[in-house]
């Protein structure tokens, strides 16, 4: 079995191919033994769009079942950018917004703020 990098791009695959009724439920299309999803419907709804927007540029990434294990170049770099898509159009965003509806920005929140995210980016 894969790492985790296989059970995101399989979760692309399932959510983008199956019905919303069997993203969970074990089946000839859904092995739950093999990175059945396991993240709440949010995050599957994230993974449909990634999956959706992964079969436009290359369908052999996604395609159900033959897509097992793929590992090429072109997928990594396209699951990268995904992971920075989404870090900069929903954790910044978020985590500034809460900074706004604090009153009194104390040098304490900034820091906090400002170690959040850097935290992964090695600022």
């Amino acid at each position: 079995m894969y790492g985790d990098y296989e059970a995101q791009r399989h979760w692309m695959e399932i959510t983008y191919h199956l019905p919303i009724t069997q993203w969970y439920v074990n089946g000839s299309n859904n092995d739950l033994n093999y990175w059945g999803l396991d993240y709440p419907p949010l995050t599957a709804f994230h993974s449909w769009l990634l999956g959706a927007i992964s079969d436009k540029l290359n369908s052999s990434w996604v395609a159900l079942h033959s897509s097992r294990g793929i590992e090429t170049d072109s997928h990594k770099f396209f699951m990268r950018l995904t992971v920075l898509a989404s870090h900069w159009t929903i954790y910044v965003p978020s985590l500034l917004l809460s900074i706004g509806f604090s009153r009194k920005m104390s040098y304490t929140m900034v820091s906090c703020s400002f170690i959040l995210i850097c935290e992964k980016k090695k600022c």
